[in-house]
């Protein structure tokens, strides 16, 4: 007899990966489809446990384009699904992601990020698909991706992917590194009555009256599941509010437009950062994921020099807080951007802020910033 446990509750020591995991479950995943790959693969190792414990179902799929594949049709018959992968498979998910952007089905891709491009280093740190999240697919589109910093960061923000997705209607991505996938440190799991869940909006008419790309206010249509009698379509075609195909400008126009526009109208609900130290900050570090932890240590050991230094670390990188950073730019003489690639981020940054401000990339590759490297920098922008 199947025995079902009920979803963990209290303080842990686990990793960042196994946070990961514990957040799919308790944000209501039940359905995991995957395919092995370092430094991922402690989710997919997680859940295949987990999931028959909570009632769930894990799959090893035989590929990354077939997990992809597998969590869209599991979405669509209303079960909440995740996968999770790292640089090699994240490629290969892009094809059937821009799917799941055009039918507008919601779930949660994990892309633990390691040294590339091609196979590139599996067992070290990367942050280089960063520009791959907002625009691996083909087409126009918007997207969600959240990038934690920590094993506690891991668990609150895969809940949080998970109701982003369900309240907007799209895949949404969690584009975290090895360093953070493979911390260990306390994560603290709240009881189910404290974790706020989101879930996707149901028809209000009847199966006769239902349009299954009918936006409400917000944009975002209601979404009935497949089997549940209304009428269903699938396709990654071009559509109209009915599902059917339309291979017209105007159609075009129209629905991406729509699919644009729910992201973009709806930023302030989505976008999320962190500061610390910025009220009188002179000279500014913009900061994501694991190289933000080493930089918060940066400018507090600036500001025992007497150094004005501050910190915005992104949480939200898509979409990008744009009016955030030209606001720091305004008023900041320079913003460093420490990350471990040759410099991504760090373009949005100089587009955002308009040249009111010096910006300096101090990229790295394969390993964390250290503080006291993030510090140098600091020192030698003060000293000019």
């Amino acid at each position: 007899m199947k025995i079902k446990l009920p979803v963990l509750t209290g303080e842990h020591f686990m990793n960042g990966d196994f946070a990961c995991a514990e957040g799919a479950i308790a944000a209501g995943c039940r359905f995991f489809a995957g395919y092995p790959i370092t430094p991922a693969t402690e989710i997919s190792e997680a859940l295949s446990r987990r999931m028959p414990q909570v009632g769930g179902i894990f799959i090893q799929m035989e590929d990354e384009l077939a997990s992809m594949n597998a969590i869209l049709g599991a979405s669509c018959a209303g079960v909440k699904s995740m996968t999770a992968t790292s640089g090699p498979g994240f490629s290969l998910m892009m094809e059937n992601f821009g799917l799941g952007i055009m039918m507008e089905i919601p779930c949660v891709l994990v892309n633990i990020q390691r040294g590339g491009p091609s196979t590139g280093l599996p067992t070290m740190v990367g942050q280089q698909d960063m520009m791959q999240a907002r625009w691996g697919s083909h087409g126009d589109y918007e997207v969600i991706a959240l990038t934690p910093s920590s094993p506690q960061e891991m668990f609150d923000y895969t809940i949080k992917a998970f109701n982003l997705s369900e309240k907007y209607r799209l895949p949404v991505l969690i584009m975290s590194d090895e360093i953070v996938g493979h911390m260990t440190e306390k994560v603290v799991i709240p009881k189910k009555g404290d974790i706020h869940i989101v879930n996707r909006k149901k028809p209000k008419r009847g199966p006769d009256k239902y349009l299954m790309y009918r936006p409400e206010k917000d944009l975002v249509p209601c979404m009935a599941n497949a089997g549940e009698g209304y009428k269903v379509i699938a396709t990654g075609l071009t559509h109209d509010e009915k599902g059917y195909p339309d291979m017209s400008a105007e159609a075009e126009e129209k629905l991406i437009t729509r699919l644009c526009d729910k992201i973009r109208k709806n930023k302030d609900d989505i976008i999320e950062f962190e500061v610390s130290e910025l009220d009188d900050a002179e000279i500014i570090v913009a900061a994501y994921g694991s190289p933000a932890r080493s930089a918060l240590r940066a400018i507090r050991l600036a500001r025992k020099e007497g150094i004005k230094a501050g910190l915005i670390r992104i949480i939200t990188v898509w979409p990008f807080p744009e009016e955030k950073i030209l606001e720091l730019a305004t008023k900041a003489r320079a913003i460093i951007v420490p990350e471990i690639n040759k410099g991504q981020i760090v373009r949005e940054v100089e587009r955002c802020s308009k040249s009111r401000c010096e910006i300096i990339s101090l990229p790295k590759l394969a390993r964390i910033h250290t503080p006291y490297e993030i510090l140098n920098v600091i020192k030698e922008v003060n000293n000019t």
